[in-house]
């Protein structure tokens, strides 16, 4: 490296790192049109999570699971990752796989993969799960009396910088500013988004500004127009602000007690606190941006860059858990002791999906999938379904 090129790292390392704190967040891929180029996927490697090895015996109700569903959406999975080479074979013996009933694929399964239970760095083997769904709010492409909450598209002004090529030791974060003259800064907060500050296209005008907040947490959703159609959106981009729940934030006000804190408490609570509403949410400065999908999508795209399987998707933190991967998740149903063990695909994340132990279960589409959704805050384990040749390295 020349003295210039030294310099030149120092001068950028000054003027972008004071952006971590504010900006830096692990990224969630674009949802992206099929028609679009889809972000390329990395392929799984070993993740930072402790793992251990585990036996098949030990994945709760394994020899009974109904592995149909989950077969289906593994196919999915292997379209984004068939051509990565810890994936290769896998994916192409489950492609000439001849008998997919339950008894043949839980042979597939057991004789490709080799499960690990997941721990958290304290050694723990719990951890939450929580529910996401696709929602449908009514809305406009016009501002009207009755729409007058914007859904914004990517901004023009919204800078990502990766320094991954410079500093690998910022890999798997990416800076999101905006320039400021000749000065990178972080980029606008919900405060200041809503107040206008940002550069952005409105997509549509919505009826509701707490349905709205709630759609920038779920990721995608569909939007009624006033001749009845449907459109979908996805996620585009976020402003880079760290994700602070609202749910925590009324609690510590005293607002609600912990087991009101749901989707439906909260949304209750706003309804009845109109004047409290905005002073709420901008508690949270994290900002979703979106754009509209093409009708043909049967599902909404993950992070993977494939269609969600209802029930049988979840988010997960891909710091810790390969995307793409097959997981068992064995937790319970929303507000019940009933179990729930089944094996899903990580095929999405999310802002506040952090953590090890921890994934979002995608329940589908609509109201009934968005009651599940919004109850639901168990605690869980996690296997990840590593193909053999690919395991982690343990200590």
């Amino acid at each position: 490296m020349s003295c210039t090129d030294f310099f030149t790292g120092i001068r950028l390392a000054a003027v972008l790192l004071p952006l971590l704190a504010a900006c830096a967040v692990p990224p969630k891929p674009a949802v992206v049109p099929p028609a679009a180029p889809v972000p390329p996927v990395a392929a799984p490697v070993a993740p930072a999570a402790p793992f251990a090895v585990s036996k098949w015996e030990m994945l709760p109700d394994w020899q009974t699971v109904d592995l149909q569903p989950s077969w289906r959406a593994f196919q999915q999975s292997c379209l984004a990752l068939k051509n990565k080479p810890d994936w290769q074979a896998v994916c192409s013996r489950a492609g000439a796989l001849a008998q997919t009933d339950n008894t043949s694929l839980r042979a597939f399964f057991e004789a490709a993969f080799t499960p690990y239970q997941v721990f958290n760095p304290d050694g723990s083997s719990q951890g939450l799960i929580t529910g996401y769904y696709e929602p449908k709010l009514t809305g406009s492409r016009v501002k009207t009396a009755r729409f007058s909450y914007p859904l914004y598209a990517e901004p023009d002004d919204l800078l990502t910088i990766d320094l991954t090529e410079l500093y690998p030791q910022f890999k798997g974060l990416r800076l999101r500013g905006r320039l400021e003259g000749r000065r990178v800064v972080p980029y606008f907060n919900r405060a200041e988004i809503d107040g206008g500050r940002a550069q952005a296209r409105v997509l549509f005008w919505v009826e509701n500004a707490v349905e709205l907040f709630f759609l920038q947490i779920q990721g995608s959703g569909r939007i009624e127009l006033p001749d009845g159609c449907l459109v979908k959106v996805g996620y585009a981009d976020q402003n880079g602000h760290p994700y602070i729940s609202i749910g925590k934030k009324l609690i510590e006000m005293g607002e609600l007690k912990a087991e009101q804190a749901s989707m439906q408490g909260i949304k209750a609570w706003a309804e009845h606190n109109p004047e409290k509403l905005v002073a709420l949410l901008e508690q949270n400065p994290s900002y979703v941006f979106f754009r509209e999908l093409p009708e043909s999508l049967s599902a909404p795209l993950g992070a993977l860059g494939v269609p969600l399987t209802d029930e049988y998707s979840i988010a997960i933190d891909p710091r810790n858990i390969p995307l793409g991967a097959p997981v068992f998740l064995s937790t319970t149903y929303p507000n019940q002791a009933a179990p729930l063990n089944r094996l899903m695909l990580a095929q999405d994340t999310g802002g506040a999906i952090r953590g090890a132990v921890r994934a979002d279960f995608f329940w589908g589409f609509g109201d009934q999938a968005g009651a599940q959704a919004g109850r639901m805050k168990q605690r869980g384990q996690l296997w990840v379904l590593f193909p053999k040749g690919a395991e982690p390295a343990l200590d």
